[in-house]
């Protein structure tokens, strides 16, 4: 997911998108454990996506 999609989003959007993309990351975290996993770049990718949709989110508190 892109920073201008993340920008774009409120809130509750934002707190949503994050537990999804946490659930995510346990899956996958999960799964390259277990060696299923094939593509052990996502799970990179995943947590830069976490911490992008974590500083939009403070951004937003701090202007409110």
């Amino acid at each position: 997911m892109e920073l201008k999609e993340i920008k774009l989003k409120s809130e509750a959007e934002l707190q949503h998108l994050l537990q999804e993309m946490r659930k995510k990351l346990d899956e996958l975290v999960f799964k390259d454990n277990q060696k299923q996993l094939k593509d052990v770049r996502e799970i990179r990718e995943t947590r830069r996506t976490i911490a992008r949709i974590l500083t939009i989110l403070k951004e937003k508190i701090k202007g409110n």
